[in-house]
Order: structure tokens, then C-alpha cells, then sequence
């Protein structure tokens, strides 16, 4: 178990998602951890849980923008608005999970990245895609022909639901020898965890776990 992998749970669609995946390549090697990029859909995740996200209220919605931006900023990666938010994410989900390959996926990856949040052209149309696809130096036909199938579409579905399954409730998520962490926030936890630094104790967790409600909203 210590030498598994990271799985990175991500949608373009989340500005923090696309802030974690800038830091992630390098923080699974600094702890000897192979990376396993796995694309899911955010809005599947919110409608299986009966949320709504963060872009669907309106304040929130320009908090968001402003706060990922401040952390760009710090982070020194490029950051720009994609040309509508919300968008829909599923083709490049689809292309990403089509390609097998781990050097390939993440450079594919961070290429619909760049297109999405790093000033690109976006990522929802077909010619968008292909061209990204097509930068990252992959066949982009052939990626938009195995996107379309339902092995793809099937494989997208399936991560998602598997995502939920281990207690994941947005993105970007890490599983970690059995421990989520949720947001870009939380990879320094992340690390901790890593480390065998993670402050939280079992008894701690009980105290939480077994917490009684005294009110409920309706």
C-alpha cells in the first residue's frame, strides 16, 4: 500500500481542479507515487447527491473566479476565464479516458487545461478538441471516433460513480492508500498524509463519525 498510486479525481470544468493538477505531477513523484489522472463528470457527482455547484450561485460564482485567480496568481500558473462557465466538459472527459497511455493522458490532460483555463480557445466543440488534441501531439480523429463509443462513454460513467463510491463529493478529489482529500487546499494534508505526519487520529475521526444532529434544515 505505500508505494500506491495517487488517484487524481478531476473535471475541466473546475477552476480548482485545473490549479491541483498543476502541483500534482510534482507531488507524486517528491513521495515516489505513480499518478493515475481519472476523469469524472463534476455534475454527475452533484446530481447523484442532489447538490448544485458552485457556479450555479451566482455570488459564489464571482467569489470563485476571484479567489482562483489570487491563487493562480501565487501558484505562478496562467489563469484566464474559459469563453462560457458553465460548459460542458463530457467530449474532452471522453477523449481523456480514451487514451490509455500515462505519459500520453497527462500530457493530453494538461493540454485541455491550458485550452480551458490557461487563456486557450476552450474545449467544448469538436474542432476545440481536436486541435488540442492535436497539439498534445495525439490522433485526433482517432480519439474523437473512440469518444463517441460506448466503451468510452461507458468507462466516464463508470469512474464517476466509482469516484462517489469511495466518498468523493466534488473535485478535484485524491484517494491515497484509502484517504480522500478534497480541493486544491488540501494537497498540503495530502502531504502530511504522505509523509505519516496526518495529525488526525482514528479516535478523533470517532468522535465526528458518531456526532448526533439536534436540527435539520428542511
Amino acid at each position: 500500500m505505500a508505494n500506491a498510486p495517487l488517484r487524481f479525481y478531476f473535471d475541466y470544468i473546475s477552476p480548482y481542479a485545473y490549479l491541483a493538477w498543476a502541483r500534482m505531477p510534482a507531488l507524486a513523484a517528491r513521495h515516489g507515487r505513480a499518478l493515475e489522472p481519472v476523469p469524472v463528470l463534476f455534475a454527475g457527482m452533484l446530481n447523484a447527491l442532489g447538490n448544485i455547484g458552485p457556479a450555479e450561485i451566482p455570488p459564489k460564482r464571482v467569489w470563485v473566479f476571484k479567489q482562483t485567480f489570487r491563487l493562480a496568481h501565487d501558484l505562478g500558473v496562467p489563469f484566464a476565464p474559459p469563453p462560457a462557465h458553465p460548459f460542458n466538459p463530457l467530449l474532452a472527459l471522453r477523449v481523456t479516458a480514451a487514451v490509455d497511455e500515462p505519459a500520453a493522458r497527462e500530457r493530453l490532460i494538461s493540454a485541455l487545461y491550458a485550452a480551458t483555463w490557461g487563456g486557450g480557445t476552450g474545449i467544448e466543440t469538436p474542432e476545440q478538441v481536436s486541435a488540442v488534441i492535436a497539439s498534445a501531439g495525439l490522433d485526433a480523429p482517432a480519439l474523437l471516433a473512440a469518444a463517441r463509443t460506448d466503451a468510452v462513454k461507458e468507462r466516464v460513467r463508470r469512474e464517476t460513480e466509482a469516484a462517489l463510491a469511495v466518498g468523493a463529493f466534488g473535485v478535484p478529489s485524491v484517494l491515497a492508500d484509502g484517504e480522500l482529500f478534497w480541493g486544491q487546499d488540501s494537497l498540503g494534508h495530502l502531504e502530511q498524509f504522505l509523509r505519516g505526519e496526518d495529525p488526525l487520529t482514528a479516535a478523533d475521526l470517532a468522535r465526528w463519525q458518531h456526532l448526533p444532529a439536534s436540527a435539520s434544515r428542511r
